[in-house]
């Protein structure tokens, strides 16, 4: 049974055996840190086992939170977009967030997103982590600054390193984008632009998948 108050570690409720789906069921009893308190449920990664490429984002936002399931609000569809104009079939890749609960603030009836601070997000690496080592993929991506500073340190900087695969050990091409939802909130004027760009940097990924 999960235990009822956070333990400060997502590693105390990790299956004995490590696949994706005992993962995803254990981690929807995850009670590593208070966000289990917040969030609907437990959004958890999804994609193909056997993937090849990896894209990691911050956290579930409203939707997903909703639906249990990550990438499928307006940032995922443009994401899935984005995804066909590179040439990248989702449906072979694997997607997931560093945090797996939503965190938010009431506004009103709106539920309005609030970043992960480093003590949940460390938290919750276990997951991201057994992630990583079952899927094994060729490239991985970290989606915006939270994801690329929780897998490659807190002095990276996405707006200098963008789109340029990076020295790491996670994977054999890691490389770091914005996040689609920061083209949503850019201006009217600059989100095609914006968009643009960001399939620049997936085409670059689909460049080093076979």
């Amino acid at each position: 049974m999960p235990k009822a108050a956070e333990t400060g570690s997502a590693a105390d409720f990790l299956p004995p055996r490590l696949n994706l789906t005992a993962l995803r069921e254990a981690a929807t009893g995850c009670r590593g840190c208070h966000l289990w308190q917040v969030g609907t449920q437990t959004v958890f990664g999804e994609g193909a086992r056997d993937a090849q490429v990896m894209f990691v984002g911050e956290q579930p936002g409203d939707q997903e939170d909703k639906a249990g399931k990550p990438f499928v609000g307006p940032a995922g569809r443009l994401f899935d977009q984005a995804l066909d104009q590179a040439g990248i079939d989702r449906s072979l890749a694997y997607v997931t967030n560093v945090v797996k609960h939503f965190k938010w603030q009431a506004r009103g009836k709106r539920r309005i997103h609030q970043k992960p601070n480093w003590s949940e997000i460390a938290a919750c690496r276990p997951w991201l982590e057994a992630e990583l080592a079952l899927v094994r993929p060729r490239v991985l991506v970290c989606l915006g600054a939270t994801a690329a500073q929780a897998l490659l340190g807190r002095q990276f900087r996405v707006t200098r390193k963008r789109g340029k695969p990076v020295e790491s050990d996670l994977a054999p091409v890691v490389l770091a984008t914005v996040h689609p939802s920061s083209i949503l909130r850019a201006d009217e004027d600059d989100r095609a632009a914006e968009l643009a760009a960001f399939v620049s940097d997936l085409k670059t990924v689909a460049a080093h998948l076979s």
